[in-house]
């Protein structure tokens, strides 16, 4: 993912999108350009844009309709007066750079009975209780943090973690995405066990980074389905008009 070239990208998406509508370029009640376009013409990438289009709808300026696309519902004349938020995309590739050195760290450092903790935390994650299982993965990553006894580090993963929650624009994207999946976390989570147990820092590294890496590829298939549902309902549409008109 880029850079932010010392401004959140997705603000810079925002504004411009907030400046057009404030300017008639895209009235009330018009849709959206597709999401390739608008990564095509601001030079950022899907996530970017994603984050912005979520960041729009919170503000009451847009609303994505299922299978239609993303429509204008409000004008502003302050383009420059909303306060934002720290988004998912930001967190999770933050903490893809980070806790990869830090499973690389833990891998050297970790003692027998941080590992059986894991242990334990990796088998709760299977429960059916969604919230309980994501507790336990919240968990299973700062005790990886806690291995390496240093303080800072500590900190900086359950900060990650907090700011889930602490951001509205992170849990909505969260909310919209769902739940990764029991099966990927049980699996992802136990191959950096497997890394750690083996005391292997290379390995823990990778299938750090590859978790988060995947997270981040599960946020953007929800926007994926939701393009590939807009695709069929407008295939259906014209097949409609078509028989009409063919009557």
């Amino acid at each position: 993912m880029s850079g932010n070239g010392g401004g959140k990208l997705y603000r810079k998406v925002v504004q411009a999108i907030i400046a057009d509508i404030t300017a008639g370029v895209f009235p009330i009640g018009s849709r959206l350009p597709a999401e390739r376009d608008l990564t095509e013409r601001f030079g950022v990438s899907r996530p970017t844009v994603r984050e912005a289009m979520i960041a729009l709808e919170m503000q009451g300026l847009v609303e994505s309709r299922k299978g239609s696309g993303v429509f204008v519902m409000a004008s502003t004349t302050d383009p420059a007066g909303e306060e934002y938020d720290i988004g998912a995309f930001e967190i999770i590739e933050a903490r893809r750079l980070v806790e990869g050195e830090v499973a690389a760290v833990a891998a050297t450092e970790i003692n027998d009975a941080q590992l059986a903790q894991l242990r334990v935390l990796v088998e709760e994650m299977s429960q059916e209780d969604i919230a309980a299982a994501e507790d336990a993965d919240r968990r299973f990553h700062i005790a990886i943090a806690e291995s390496t006894g240093n303080a800072v580090i500590i900190s900086a993963v359950t900060d990650f973690w907090d700011l889930r929650f602490r951001s509205p624009l992170a849990r909505e994207v969260l909310r919209k995405a769902g739940s990764l999946g029991t099966r990927e976390r049980l699996e992802e989570h136990g191959r950096i066990l497997r890394a750690l147990e083996a005391r292997d820092p290379v390995e823990a590294r990778l299938a750090m980074r590859d978790h988060l890496s995947r997270v981040i590829d599960h946020l953007l298939h929800v926007n994926e389905a939701e393009a590939v549902e807009r695709a069929r309902a407008e295939t259906a549409q014209r097949r409609r008009a078509f028989a009409r008109r063919a009557v």
